[in-house]
């Protein structure tokens, strides 16, 4: 019997967005670089968003003109949150994949975008024609999928109706996202174990942010309830910067492959190189953290 086959994605542009010091392109390249050896099924690169947004991306069109891309596998993803940044994106051939933030969260979403949740289902799509149309995916991430902290309405249901409405304009891989670490394993297993069954052409994936005591419960809960695509980032560097426990990072990404070598799963990727990219994180986000 084959072994399960998951995706992992890695987010380096998650762990760095949020650093103040600007990291020189060269030495983001080399990190990069790095993580292209690793073997991931892809890598959360870089963003076509607002400078004065997110200023240490500013160089994502320059950093991708520098990356050598003749020995990976992995595909290259891009977030944007604008019709502008998908058209900026979608003129790179390189890229494989436009990240959405779409948040269930009508603060969040505001917060995230300055668009309410209506604005931004216009918004989105727009941006599934333009992907279509420069034969690029689009991966939506549902942001607050397990909850929020900003008091507006939320249960399983309306993630559902949401799955439901997003499955009708054309989504085919939905990224469920934890964002500011408040999951419940109950609420992922349940999500999860509801939304695979019912919705066979959508690929769910969940991006969870999580304390160091709380990872393994999360990706656990998401694991036996089907899901077989999960972010992660080394060493859990990152996190939403709005999250109020200075704890909460991004899940790290050499725990969930721990957690997979031990259920046996294959995820392509290669121990030994995977440590040497680990060390260049140590050194890096050591330097500019």
């Amino acid at each position: 019997m084959s072994n399960t086959k998951v995706k992992l994605i890695e987010c380096p542009r998650d762990a760095m967005q949020g650093i103040k010091t600007f990291i020189p392109t060269d030495e983001k390249v080399r990190y990069l670089q790095s993580l292209l050896g690793c073997g991931f099924d892809t890598l959360d690169f870089g963003s076509f968003v607002s400078p004065k947004a997110i200023p240490q991306m500013v160089d994502t069109a320059e950093v991708l003109s520098k990356l050598d891309l003749s020995r990976t596998k992995s595909k290259l993803l891009a977030i944007i949150a604008n019709v502008r940044g998908a058209e900026d994106a979608v003129k790179h051939t390189e890229i494989d994949y436009l990240g959405f933030p779409f948040s269930i969260s009508e603060n969040f979403q505001m917060r995230n975008t300055h668009k309410t949740i209506a604005q931004s289902v216009e918004t989105l799509q727009e941006i599934f024609n333009i992907a279509d149309a420069a034969n690029k995916e689009v991966v939506t991430y549902i942001s607050m999928g397990f909850g929020n902290p900003y008091g507006d309405p939320w249960n399983v249901e309306i993630v559902g109706e949401w799955t439901e409405k997003l499955a009708s304009m054309g989504a085919r891989i939905l990224s469920l996202s934890d964002t500011v670490g408040t999951s419940d394993p109950e609420n992922i297993e349940y999500l999860f174990s509801n939304l695979i069954p019912k919705y066979p052409l959508i690929e769910f994936g969940a991006h969870l942010h999580t304390t160091p005591t709380k990872w393994h419960e999360k990706v656990d809960a998401a694991y036996k309830a089907g899901c077989r695509r999960f972010d992660g980032a080394v060493q859990g560097f990152g996190g939403c910067p709005m999250a109020k426990d200075e704890l909460t990072g991004n899940m790290p990404t050499e725990k969930l492959l721990s957690y997979l070598t031990a259920q046996k799963a294959e995820t392509n990727v290669n121990w030994m190189v995977f440590e040497a990219a680990y060390n260049k994180a140590t050194e890096l986000f050591g330097k500019y953290h």
